[in-house]
């Protein structure tokens, strides 16, 4: 053990077991994203002022489009790690593809799932895709957060060798060469799930659901700079390690969100914010 490292708290990734079943920490964690995701999401809803007339939706529709969103989350967050971060095992293994709780979610691949299940309930219930994003965007980052101190409680996703002197350096469990590392999982909580979250509600709080499109270039741009920053302080996974020029698949896959994003927020601020419902006399 170095002398200057903490030593990483032994947590049970299972946080308690109802007879045979066991309920661990990351199912809790998306589940609690869900559920606060949700209450948050009726809470912009019902808030007029944020709205420059109706709100784009009903609290029924919301409530309707959480299990839509949840299965989008899920489906395109085990096909992208699939393929973007382990088809080879996969491929060997087809059957592992179906056991979630063995671990493996890719976010780029959850975020894609997001948007087709917006594409397609907005499509379905004839609302704004755009503000439908917002607000899906909006709470993101609660889940984002809690899934990242989920990774930091399995002692999974470590960040790269640290220099021992480094106060808050780590030696992870699980980690073989048992070097003193950057515990990544807590910075990337603060950027994506704090730092994003705080940035889109002072957003939203100086009007910017009243430009649809806004809350969701924003999300994108910000999450994928933040992603960056993050990976470079994060172990490659094994299988893969560093990619073109160095890059991770993580960088790599956030490159094009930040360039995406850009371009929604600029459309956004080139639309004319909606304008307020007239009443007939």
């Amino acid at each position: 053990m170095h002398l200057l490292t903490i030593a990483f708290p032994d947590f049970n990734p299972i946080a308690f077991a109802l007879g045979p079943f066991k309920i661990r920490w990351y199912a809790l964690a998306y589940i609690g994203g869900i559920v606060l995701g949700w209450i948050y999401a009726r809470a912009l809803l019902k808030s007029p002022k944020l709205w420059r007339g109706p709100p784009p939706m009903t609290l029924t529709q919301i409530d309707d489009f959480i299990l839509w969103v949840t299965i989008g989350i899920i489906l395109g967050g085990r096909t992208g790690y699939v393929l973007f971060y382990n088809p080879a095992f996969f491929l060997r293994h087809p059957a592992e593809i179906f056991e979630l709780w063995n671990g493996g979610m890719s976010f780029h691949g959850g975020f894609l799932g997001c948007v087709a299940a917006v594409m397609f309930f907005a499509w379905k219930n004839n609302t704004s895709i755009l503000s439908l994003g917002d607000i899906t965007t909006a709470v993101g980052p609660i889940g984002l957060f809690l899934g990242r101190i989920a990774n930091f409680i399995n002692g999974e996703l470590w960040g790269r060798p640290a220099d021992p002197s480094l106060p808050w350096a780590m030696v992870f469990p699980r980690d073989p060469l048992q070097l003193p590392r950057h515990p990544s999982q807590l910075y990337e909580a603060a950027l994506e799930g704090i730092v994003l979250f705080t940035v889109l509600a002072v957003m939203i709080r100086m009007g910017a659901l009243k430009r649809p499109g806004l809350i969701l270039g924003s999300f994108i741009t910000i999450y994928g700079i933040a992603r960056i920053v993050g990976e470079f302080f994060r172990e490659p996974d094994p299988q893969l390690g560093f990619l073109w020029h160095k890059l991770t698949m993580g960088e790599l896959l956030s490159v094009p969100m930040v360039i995406a994003g850009l371009v929604i927020i600029v459309a956004a601020c080139r639309r004319k914010a909606a304008q307020p419902v007239q009443e007939l006399p």
